[in-house]
């Protein structure tokens, strides 16, 4: 692990918080029945989140001497509210996998201010991956 694939590595990281704001705006907005009205509330609560994070690793990454990406990930869809949820709880569990490897590779090149603000934002996308947990009967 050298300073340039963490940089890479973060990129792709902040690609996918992108992502997972465009489709958390998207499953609310389109998301029905008055079952979900609280879980559409949680799910507008994880877009400003998400945000969050990806202005933090923005940050981090120019702080770093990269330059912040500005595509985005894959974006998924459906027209049915649980599949949605199952879209949303894969994307928290895939990030909480990706921030806990991101944390050893930050501490391993001694950047723990940067290890600091990925535990801040893994504890983040833990809770959302419990919202999402308890808003599919799990």
């Amino acid at each position: 692990m050298n300073k340039d694939k963490l940089i890479e590595l973060l990129n792709l990281d902040l690609k996918l918080e992108y992502s997972a704001a465009i489709q958390y705006i998207q499953h609310s907005a389109v998301m029905t029945g008055a079952q979900y009205g609280d879980v559409i509330k949680e799910i507008k609560v994880h877009v400003t989140e998400e945000i969050q994070h990806a202005l933090i690793l923005a940050d981090q990454i120019d702080f770093l001497g990269g330059t912040p990406a500005y595509e985005i990930g894959p974006i998924h869809v459906s027209s049915e509210n649980v599949e949605m949820l199952e879209q949303d709880l894969a994307g928290e569990e895939d990030a909480i996998s990706r921030y806990k490897t991101r944390i050893d590779q930050a501490e391993e090149l001694k950047e723990f201010a940067l290890a600091h603000q990925l535990r801040t934002i893994l504890s983040v996308e833990q809770e959302h991956a419990m919202d999402l947990m308890q808003a599919l009967g799990r």
